[in-house]
């Protein structure tokens, strides 16, 4: 069997994505028969039905499930290597280090200042993103190391190196009784009437079940904090973006939160090298 072609599934994942031939040929810019005939190609070259379909509906087979997310990934992998490329070819040859915005604040002060005083280190460009989306800029190529946290965040696939490990505190409104407290425990925040702790997204995009607001955003977050409508716990050092109506109270049985600066475990960059050095011996 010929190799997979990258047009090939493109088409399968808009096809597996919509679970609508239409759609699916609308969104790739191209007329349904050939997309039809193309599906059906593929299904033939592999071996197996990808899809259940009929006049009424369209349905992942096993199978399918198993390319879209192979699929998936390997469009990311290709993409990636074009960004990375293109960067490993720009006349500036930065680093595009990716971060939480308002975490870390101090810690990545501290390393761009060092990569900066490093001759054999690259020039660093920090991008900004909200929780959880390191994972992906790396993944696509967009960034080439990642500030992120452990255990929190999804770090399947990277090299790491531990920077270093904090408490986590919790952001309350700053008129909330439990404001004046010195400390409090994981069981002092799970249950505090009229104030709910907020809801992240998980790793998978869903979210957990709860009376707290789901939220997407760290200033979504922070305002719905200052109107007295949430809480949350965090690392002690994201409190960095907290808002005058907020306060931070230590949650002295927290899990422990380590920073990491992380990479892809295939990185052969000696400019990412370069920085993990220099991140090592802060």
């Amino acid at each position: 069997m010929r190799d997979l072609e990258t047009r090939e599934l493109r088409y399968f994942v808009a096809v597996a994505e919509e679970l609508h031939f239409g759609r699916a040929a609308e969104r790739l810019g191209i007329a349904q028969p050939p997309l039809s005939r193309a599906i059906r190609q593929l299904e033939q070259r592999i071996g197996v039905r990808l899809l259940d379909r009929d006049r009424r509906r369209v349905a992942l087979t096993d199978a399918g499930r198993v390319l879209l997310r192979e699929a998936k990934e390997a469009l990311d992998a290709v993409a990636a290597a074009a960004r990375r490329t293109r960067r490993a070819g720009s006349p500036e040859r930065q680093l595009v280090l990716a971060t939480k915005a308002g975490a870390s604040h101090e810690l990545l002060q501290r390393l761009l200042a060092k990569a900066a005083s490093d001759p054999g280190t690259a020039p660093v460009e920090v991008l900004l993103c909200e929780v959880g989306e390191q994972a992906g800029l790396l993944r696509n190529g967009s960034a080439d190391v990642a500030l992120m946290h452990r255990p929190v965040d999804d770090l399947a696939g990277f090299d790491t190196e531990d920077l270093c490990t904090e408490g986590q505190v919790a952001i309350v409104p700053a008129g909330h009784p439990l404001a004046s407290r010195g400390q409090l425990t994981l069981a002092d925040v799970a249950d505090v009437p009229g104030l709910p702790i907020a809801r992240w997204p998980r790793l998978d995009g869903t979210y957990p079940d709860g009376p707290g607001p789901e939220v997407h955003t760290q200033s979504q977050l922070a305002q719905l904090v200052a109107l007295g409508k949430t809480l949350l716990v965090i690392p002690a050092s994201s409190r960095a973006w907290q808002w005058p109506e907020h306060v931070a109270v230590p949650v002295v049985d927290a899990p422990e939160i380590t920073t990491v600066l992380a990479w892809p475990a295939s990185s052969r960059s000696q400019a990412v090298a370069a920085l993990v050095r220099s991140a090592a011996s802060l």
